[in-house]
């Protein structure tokens, strides 16, 4: 029971209401703090029972990006074997040890389809390499030697830029390279550059077996990798990824090998806006270098890659192995949301 007596009671009354509105504003406070809290990126997720920390994401910068397609391209066609193949391999090289002491590059020698012995160098950057949980980025650096799908058949057998075909998921993965300097994840990441990856059969000589003499490099690290027993949580690959108003289909041999991995990126993807190129539709089977780490290394690999099931390019970008795969193909906005949702699946990871 509460007694109010004389002056003394009333500063008690007073001092109630205080601490009652008191109280009241703190817990006000708090159901904003809640309400906010509940729709920021970062905001905690319940999987299984089990809570998610999700950090914040730095941003990805598509105009770096760019800048990095467009200077693998300034080099000229990187067909190996040739001066252009060699300056940019360095260019590669010297760019990722701004990032990383952690630079290796991995020489090799592989026959062609035609019997040309080919120089091929992959090269690879490591991010906390004393991380046991680890995720493997990759894409191949060099490009096609022929323009076999050019509309023009005096441009058949003549090398191509290459901006979208290996250049578009390099400079992706270059401009996360400089963002895992000063940004850290919680896990371990390894950025990979194939090499020889595009140095397969002309159109007019392809046989029915002929697929094993692509993703040469691919085939090599699988079998070869950087680090004795080398183990990663996933793959992601990153294929022609620059091109205007992207679709990223779900690859055949990714949905084959690693669903669980294709739905994490796909969900990830539309959970930060960009469902309308992460499509949930089924795309063909592309044999690319995620095929072979799967096939060979055993590790869950998916395949990020523009599918058009429309296009008479093999469901591939209209300039596809055309000398018209140059800068003017590049879209810096493709390259902006492949990036960020990369991005968004190594700091959530």
């Amino acid at each position: 029971m509460y007694t109010v007596a004389g002056h003394s009671g009333g500063g008690s009354l007073k001092n109630m209401i205080n601490n009652n509105i008191n109280k009241l504003i703190i817990l006000l406070i708090f159901m904003i703090m809640i309400s906010c809290g509940g729709n920021q990126r970062g905001s905690d997720q319940v999987v299984d029972n089990t809570v998610i920390k999700k950090v914040d994401v730095p941003e990805f910068n598509r105009d770096s990006a760019f800048l990095f397609v467009e200077k693998q391209v300034d080099f000229g066609p990187r067909v190996p074997n040739t001066k252009a193949h060699t300056e940019c391999a360095k260019y590669l090289g010297k760019t990722l040890e701004r990032y990383t002491p952690y630079v290796t590059f991995q020489d090799f020698r592989a026959r062609a389809f035609d019997g040309t012995l080919l120089n091929g160098k992959n090269i690879i950057a490591s991010f906390k390499p004393e991380k046991k949980s680890r995720i493997l980025l990759c894409a191949h650096w060099d490009s096609r030697p022929f323009a076999d799908y050019d509309p023009d058949p005096k441009n058949h057998y003549k090398p191509i830029d290459g901006a979208n075909d290996g250049a578009s998921g390099v400079g992706v993965l270059l401009e996360i390279a400089r963002i895992l300097k000063t940004h850290k994840p919680r896990v371990g990441v390894d950025i990979l550059f194939f090499d020889a990856e595009d140095y397969g059969p002309h159109k007019d000589d392809q046989q029915q077996n002929e697929a094993d003499y692509w993703g040469l490099g691919s085939q090599y690290w699988s079998k070869n990798p950087h680090v004795y027993n080398y183990k990663a949580r996933f793959v992601i690959l990153l294929d022609m990824v620059g091109v205007s108003n992207p679709q990223f289909l779900m690859e055949g041999f990714s949905m084959h090998y690693a669903p669980d991995k294709v739905k994490k990126v796909w969900d990830i993807a539309g959970e930060i806006g960009y469902g309308a190129y992460f499509k949930y539709e089924e795309g063909g089977y592309i044999t690319d270098d995620h095929y072979y780490i799967n096939k060979y290394k055993k590790l869950p690999a998916i395949d990020i890659i523009h599918l058009d099931p429309g296009s008479s390019n093999k469901s591939f970008f209209p300039y596809w192995h055309t000398l018209r795969d140059n800068m003017k193909s590049i879209d810096k906005e493709a390259l902006g949301i492949v990036g960020q949702t990369v991005l968004t699946v190594v700091f959530w990871e």
